[in-house]
């Protein structure tokens, strides 16, 4: 593959919900510019874009693939993002890259879940689009319809830049607007407009040209004055409107039965921004920590973004990268400005599903690959040493789905935490952490098809088994009153003995108090050499709880009289008076369970806003007030993470797919009586079975 300038790359995102045709889409853009020699099928597992082991199995996108391809000494890098819910981070990290979109949307199924996420993202962003009524060949078709879905659901002014010619299995070709001819077939032979379509499409181009005309004050008021535009002034007002985000076009085709494939690329040519009308990329200096905009010049100093990082255990890591300034070559040097150190490039690579194409180099807006860099990771930055700039990553959303993790066999215990880095390295929308008070690895994504996905990725590619279970609740315990206790520890064997007599007081302190150690004993009755002691072995059960072996926390704990042996007594023995005498205190205290307390802020469709507020209901949550955003209701409520730790799934359920949520942490907060009874029982039931099992 030759390399091009700059304003020659078009780089466009391919969004829309999982099953609207993105993927068979650039399959047939690979067909139709003859990248490829026949067409490959989702349902048979041989798409280009589709080839890790998972999405065959799956018949869905799971990564972002890159497509390359070349049409009329253009190079347009189509990024095909995942359109299922689970694999948002993908697509925002792809959407993060490019310069314009493709909302792809079904003819029939018209708006669906998956496209109003991806429009989120590209608003997040400001990204121009392209509509894409896809599957015009399709029992049912119905463009009108489509349309007029997209208009109801999205703020903004959809105007049509092609009608279709038939539909569903009579669907052959597209009338072009701008140019006011019939393009048939997949490369979109030119030709006259059917008469049945001829007064439909005048009426659309008048509009169209009313929407050129409003881009540009001299084309409006040419407009104005009774003068029609011409077809090069059409295309001027259409561009300057889809890049400010004023328009945005209509288009529609077959990707199945490739019709219409060769116009979508003719036009992507000509409207799609190259990266030097893109909006600039803003980076910050190391050095002084100002904004700087990156213009996309190929002599200046280079920047690259990282977007994305594969992880194979064979080939190594594999870099995905946007040239944002200067030329990357191979078997050059860059300075990772994330990690501070430098890196060696080897040979680059423009890919093209999981095919290597090497390349000397790639200029300013470019996308490559180059593999086996030992420090750079997803969102890092190269640039050049004497001029080093960092790129600010997407805002990733927070986990909403949690396992616990074990290995399945002793064998795979020493792989499993180093196995699940890698993949979050992978994926930033996967995080790990250890629960301390639970004791529990636990490994956090988008919903279970994600976890699903990251632990057989686990199991094929690095040969770790992973066993998943429901996390346990991180509870904790504390007190709800003062009291007193004493204990003496006395131990007599002989040679030197063991003595320790500790009186205490303990105490609760408010909400996220923590621990308070007080020492309040005068006159020398223990010494205070021995006050690091007893707080040892207070310390010692805090940590293991004495309810449900959850931590204890808020209270305060004042030692205020005791004994000591002036040969007896040692270290040892003030730890063990400590503990027990803590422990008789805290019976006495009025012990009580806390459990995590979580804000939801749930998103819906208005029409389900009922039985959203029935099911959290029945979960114990309080809700807190509820807005209307459009359409759609926002719910904010405060729920306990034992009720709604399995929410994205039941949410989805009772929305049709189409309700949203994100979840923080807000407080801790008691547990019922009755509940926590039952917690504390099936504590007691699960140590009394790991000692019989020890």
């Amino acid at each position: 593959m030759k390399t091009y300038r700059t304003e020659n790359l078009r780089n466009i995102v391919l969004v829309g919900h999982n099953g609207s045709g993105k993927t068979t889409l650039a399959e047939a853009m690979l067909f139709v510019s003859g990248a490829t020699t026949r067409m490959g099928r989702v349902e048979e597992g041989n798409t280009v874009s589709d080839f890790d082991e998972e999405e065959i199995r799956r018949r869905l996108s799971i990564y972002t693939s890159l497509i390359p391809i070349e049409w009329s000494d253009h190079k347009l890098n189509f990024l095909d993002a995942p359109g299922y819910l689970d694999f948002v981070g993908e697509m925002k990290s792809a959407v993060h890259v490019a310069d314009c979109a493709l909302v792809v949307v079904d003819s029939v199924a018209g708006v669906e879940v998956g496209t109003e996420q991806a429009w989120a993202a590209l608003e997040e962003r400001g990204l121009p689009r392209i509509a894409v009524i896809n599957k015009m060949d399709r029992e049912n078709a119905n463009y009108e319809r489509a349309l007029e879905s997209l208009r109801r659901a999205f703020k903004a002014n959809f105007v049509p830049i092609q009608l279709p010619i038939g539909s569903q299995a009579a669907f052959e070709g597209v009338v072009d607007l701008i140019a006011m001819k019939a393009r048939r077939g997949p490369r979109g032979e030119a030709g006259e407009i059917p008469p049945a379509l001829r007064e439909e499409a005048e009426e659309a181009r008048m509009r169209l040209m009313e929407a050129a005309a409003e881009s540009e004050d001299e084309l409006i008021v040419k407009y104005l004055e009774g003068g029609e535009l011409t077809e090069g002034e059409i295309r001027r007002g259409l561009k300057a409107g889809f890049l400010t985000g004023r328009i945005v076009p209509v288009v529609c085709v077959a990707g199945f039965s490739t019709v219409g494939v060769g116009p979508l690329l003719d036009l992507l040519v000509h409207l799609a921004p190259s990266p030097l009308e893109a909006k600039p990329v803003e980076a910050v200096p190391v050095s002084n920590g100002q904004p700087e905009a990156i213009q996309p010049d190929p002599a200046g100093p280079t920047v690259a973004y990282v977007f994305k990082i594969t992880a194979d255990p064979f080939v190594g890591k594999l870099a995905y990268f946007r040239v944002l300034r200067g030329t990357v070559r191979s078997n050059s040097h860059l300075f990772n400005a994330n990690k501070g150190q430098d890196e060696r490039l080897a040979q680059i690579f423009v890919m093209r599903g999981k095919e290597q194409i090497p390349v000397p180099e790639l200029v300013a807006g470019d996308i490559g690959a180059v593999p086996k860099l030992n420090v750079t990771g997803h969102g890092d930055t190269l640039c050049d040493r004497s001029h080093p700039v960092r790129i600010a990553p997407p805002v990733y959303p927070t986990p909403l789905y949690a396992v616990a993790v074990e290995p399945k066999t002793k064998a795979d215990s020493a792989k499993l935490i180093p196995t699940l880095q890698r993949l979050c390295e992978e994926d930033p929308t996967l995080h790990l952490r250890q629960e301390p008070s639970t004791h529990q690895t636990i490994l956090e994504g988008m919903g279970d098809a994600h976890i699903d996905v990251a632990v057989r990725r686990a199991a094929t590619k690095f040969g770790v088994e992973i066993v998943t279970s429901v996390p346990k609740v991180p509870y904790r315990e504390t007190i709800t009153k003062v009291a007193r206790a004493q204990y003496r520890h006395k131990k007599q064997t002989g040679g030197a003995g063991q003595f320790g007599e500790v009186h205490l007081r303990i105490e609760p302190l408010p909400r996220d108090g923590g621990f308070e150690y007080v020492w309040e004993v005068f006159g020398g009755a223990i010494s205070s050499n021995f006050a690091p002691s007893i707080e040892k072995g207070i310390r010692s059960v805090m940590e293991q709880g004495l309810l449900a072996g959850y931590p204890i926390v808020d209270l305060r704990v004042a030692v205020y009289d005791g004994k000591e042996h002036p040969v007896d007594s040692n270290d040892i023995s003030f730890q063990i008076a400590g503990r027990e005498a803590f422990k008789l205190a805290f019976q006495q205290a009025g012990p009580v369970l806390l459990e995590p307390i979580m804000q939801f802020t749930i998103i819906v469709p208005e029409q389900f806003t009922g039985d959203v507020i029935s099911d959290l209901n029945t979960r114990r949550a309080r809700v807190q007030g509820i807005e209307q955003q459009g359409d759609k209701s926002v719910i904010i409520a405060l729920a306990p993470l034992a009720e709604m730790q399995r929410y994205a799934t039941q949410l989805r359920s009772l929305t049709q797919g189409r309700g949203v949520f994100r979840m923080t942490f807000s407080h801790y907060e008691e547990v019922p009586h009755h509940i926590a009874q039952t917690i504390i029982e099936q504590a007691r039931r699960e140590r009394e079975a790991a000692k019989e099992k020890a």
